[in-house]
């Protein structure tokens, strides 16, 4: 948004050189109400309680005799000298992942942890890989872990992840990401026949400040970024530019 800011703002000192005054005018004014908009928490508020509000991240689940836990990925951190890490941004999903196993296995039900995510960072080592890792010294077994290594996006997330789900035929499937994350997230995984019941591995809050602040102009481009995703579906749709969709998991 900064970018964005900027470049209007450089149209308009142009358009006063062009003597544009009143267009010029009025496009400084609409840059410094967006920038304190979000700088000040106003806007990055609104768009991410659009996103995340309506998720819980601890719902009531009806646990089934097989269940399925997919968790999704947020990227890796390189500590020098050491193996991956997962990054700052998943490890709430991690810790929230392994809590929903442990509460399925407390109430005596089969439980699958299914991790989706490719090395899109180009790190060397996909993260499912690494929150794999993580997850076994959460204590979750090997053989109730998933790991699918290929996924670059959400998209392929969904894609990618419905054949395990498919081999593993679960009766329900509980799906973990970060607040913000889940509505495009369950619209991709519904185009491939996958409804799972939504748990927010995280969430996100603008601050209320006085000056802006750069934790704010943060989440707004995280948000932004999660709605532009939703509209490209949209678009691609219309277009016909998306994969067809897939029948109902189990159909």
């Amino acid at each position: 948004m900064l970018a964005v800011l900027f470049i209007v703002l450089v149209l308009a000192l142009c358009l006063r050189r062009l003597r544009w005054r009143k267009t010029s005018a009025a496009l400084m004014a609409v840059c410094v109400l967006v920038f304190f908009g979000i700088g000040c928490g106003l806007l990055p508020r609104l768009l991410s309680e659009n996103l995340q509000g309506r998720y819980e991240s601890e719902p009531a689940i009806a646990w089934a005799p097989r269940n399925a836990i997919i968790l999704l990925g947020a990227g890796t951190a390189v500590e020098e000298g050491h193996r991956l890490q997962p990054s700052f941004f998943v490890n709430g999903r991690v810790l929230r992942a392994a809590q929903l196993y442990s509460a399925c296995k407390a109430a005596g039900k089969e439980c699958r942890l299914v991790v989706s995510g490719g090395d899109s960072q180009s790190h060397g080592e996909p993260e499912a890989v690494v929150y794999g890792r993580a997850l076994r010294q959460l204590g979750i077994p090997e053989a109730d872990l998933s790991l699918e290594s290929r996924s670059m996006s959400t998209w392929q997330n969904a894609q990618f992840s419905r054949p395990i789900l498919a081999e593993y035929a679960p009766q329900h499937i509980v799906l973990v990401t970060s607040g913000i994350h889940l509505k495009r997230s369950l619209i991709y995984f519904a185009h491939f026949g996958i409804v799972p019941q939504p748990v927010a591995g995280d969430w996100v809050n603008a601050r209320w400040e006085l000056a802006p602040d750069s934790w704010n102009f943060m989440l707004m481009d995280a948000s932004l970024h999660e709605v532009l995703g939703i509209l490209r579906y949209d678009v691609y749709n219309v277009l016909g530019w998306n994969a067809p969709k897939a029948p109902p998991l189990g159909a």
